[in-house]
């Protein structure tokens, strides 16, 4: 049995199926844990979605940004935007069964001595506050009021966890938090204008996994959404950044896709790459 945890897929569907056969992938002996964007930008989402749910528990999807904004395209609470390939996922016959299927996904997932996110954890939030918070979530994605939960998910406010937050403030920042998040300050406000490297961080903010003191700081955590940290981290070879490790490895745009096969050890792992097949102009 082996273990694999793969970066953002955006509906390369192409280099996906590659990056399957060259780890000689068995959906009923390995498992896979997808990061998170799904869908998106890339070429075939609609393929990807019908690839990943017909593996059953075989394949364990975190939600990010783009699906979860796949999903309010589909309920009408937001136009696509200039560069969005989701139009086909939204065709398709069988389009009904596959949102279903996306909804049910997880926000987080903690397993194998691994924390795993779309993009981030506050640094106030330990393990168990994540898969909570996480949990509230999936349970407004999967109840009755699902369009009304996606009308409140969009917007960059509140900037900063408080435990006293309720109703839709409360589940944005959550949202936020995990699926968009790249820098933070020590005192957890996010910042989502800055998208580059380590280096584009304005004053006062950190990469959120280097916030000294960060409550998950003793669990390795993996996940996405960065791609140009998560290519310049592949570049460099294996290792881990302040116990984090970023898969989103720029597929989309040209780059690779990248799966890391878990060791024995806790943070350890081996990274596969494949290159991708169909890049498209970032935008």
């Amino acid at each position: 049995m082996a273990l694999y945890l793969i970066g953002d897929l955006q509906g390369c569907h192409e280099p996906l199926q590659c990056l399957l056969h060259k780890i000689d992938f068995s959906s009923s002996r390995d498992t896979l844990y997808i990061l998170g964007d799904l869908v998106n930008r890339g070429p075939d989402s609609l393929a990807v979605l019908r690839s990943l749910s017909s593996l059953g528990d075989a394949a364990q999807c975190l939600l990010g940004n783009h699906d979860l904004n796949l999903l309010g395209i589909a309920h009408g609470l937001r136009k696509p935007h200039r560069g969005d390939t989701v139009q086909q996922v939204l065709d398709a016959p069988d389009c009904d069964s596959l949102l279903d299927w996306l909804r049910h996904r997880q926000m987080a997932i903690q397993a194998h001595g691994w924390l795993m996110v779309h993009a981030g954890v506050l640094p106030q939030w330990s393990n168990g506050q994540t898969m909570a918070l996480a949990a509230e979530v999936e349970s407004a994605l999967r109840g009755p009021d699902l369009a009304g939960f996606l009308a409140g998910m969009y917007g960059n406010t509140p900037l900063q966890w408080q435990d006293s937050l309720r109703g839709a403030e409360r589940l944005r920042v959550i949202v936020n938090a995990l699926t968009r998040m790249r820098f933070c300050t020590a005192d957890g406000v996010m910042e989502f204008a800055s998208t580059g490297g380590k280096q584009t961080a304005l004053p006062g903010y950190l990469p959120w996994f280097e916030v000294p003191g960060r409550k998950t700081a003793g669990t390795s955590v993996a996940f996405g959404h960065w791609s140009t940290l998560g290519a310049d981290t592949a570049a460099a070879g294996p290792g881990l950044l302040s116990n984090a490790l970023p898969l989103d490895t720029g597929c989309v745009w040209g780059g690779c896709l990248s799966a890391a096969r878990l060791g024995k050890s806790p943070g350890e792992y081996a990274l596969v790459t494949v290159p991708c097949a169909a890049s498209q102009t970032p935008g």
